[in-house]
């Protein structure tokens, strides 16, 4: 039985963000002309006064955010991940890490799931990107409602916060009482023949896949890492624990991504065997979502196939 589907992260962050704006005036949004796709319109209907129409001009963009950050404000820069990421990493590297200024940037289209607009727009890389800058807190919900406790949390953190949200609704894996804590992994399911680790939308898939592992006699623990820094090391260390075999899999790059994380962990902490399931130092490609899942070995069946195989091989 699949998780149920709930709505977009997208729609959690516009809503969320703007109820918060209702009781806090130094919440402002900052957008790069995106605002219908990110759903920052949402806020831009709410508050107009405090919504910043940027421009295709993201390195401005985030130079501004610094700005309003040091004069007291809490902005909040919201754009497809290429444009909030890729394109104003100096930007962010000068005028936002090293001087830690409460800028929250919120990466919209992460992964794969960017409609039709292919390669040039599928960014894999920026966990990596993001949790190597030193000081910068880097989350990737894995629903809905974890998004919008998200945006909650980080509204009312001092510091830069980069939050990884996905394009189109996804498998809902929590409920309303669920409640996010920064640097906590969540134990979503518990086995005891091979650990899997996974971080946003991903883990969803993941739960999935364990349960088609279970209809093969392998027994799969699930712990979800929605904070990539900083990282939960006592849970990792314990679910590795359990199985003393370990698998990552993320709509990321496995290089430097949450898998690079997780083998860093345990190389220091727990030496442990692991394996690293996601997008193999290749490009993306313009495809359906069911498509591109299938073809980076990222769908619920595809996962099961390839755990299967490694628990077997371990044996």
């Amino acid at each position: 039985m699949t998780l149920p589907m709930g709505r977009p992260m997208r729609e959690a962050f516009g809503e969320t963000v703007t109820a918060l704006a209702d009781d806090d005036p130094r919440i402002v949004v900052l957008d790069g002309d995106l605002g219908t796709s990110t759903r920052a319109e949402v806020f831009q209907r709410g508050h107009p006064e405090r919504f910043l129409q940027m421009g295709i001009a993201e390195q401005n963009m985030l130079g501004v955010a610094a700005g309003l950050a040091s004069c007291g404000l809490v902005p909040f820069v919201s754009t497809f991940v290429a444009f909030a990421v890729v394109r104003p990493l100096d930007q962010i590297r000068v005028l936002i890490a090293q001087p830690r200024q409460n800028v929250k940037i919120i990466g919209g289209y992460s992964g794969l799931f960017v409609g039709a607009a292919g390669k040039s727009h599928q960014v894999v890389d920026d966990i990596s990107i993001m949790r190597a800058m030193p000081g910068m807190i880097t989350v990737s919900p894995a629903d809905d409602v974890e998004a919008g406790l998200v945006i909650r949390w980080a509204a009312g953190y001092d510091g830069p916060v980069y939050v990884r949200l996905v394009r189109d609704a996804t498998q809902r894996l929590f409920d309303d009482a669920y409640a996010f804590a920064p640097g906590r992994a969540v134990v979503v399911r518990e086995g005891s023949d091979v650990t899997l680790v996974s971080t946003g939308a991903q883990t969803p898939r993941v739960v999935d896949a364990a349960g088609l592992l279970a209809g093969m006699g392998i027994s799969a623990h699930v712990l979800h890492v929605p904070t990539l820094k900083p990282l939960d090391v006592a849970a990792i260390v314990e679910a590795a624990e359990r199985t003393d075999l370990v698998v990552t899999i993320e709509e990321h790059t496995v290089i430097g991504g949450l898998g690079g994380a997780i083998a860093e962990t345990l190389g220091e902490h727990r030496p442990t065997s692991v394996r690293r399931l996601g997008i193999q130092d290749v490009f993306g490609e313009s495809a359906s979502n069911a498509d591109l899942l299938d073809r980076f070995g990222l769908s619920a069946e595809r996962v099961a196939e390839q755990v299967a195989v490694l628990v077997r091989a371990a044996v």
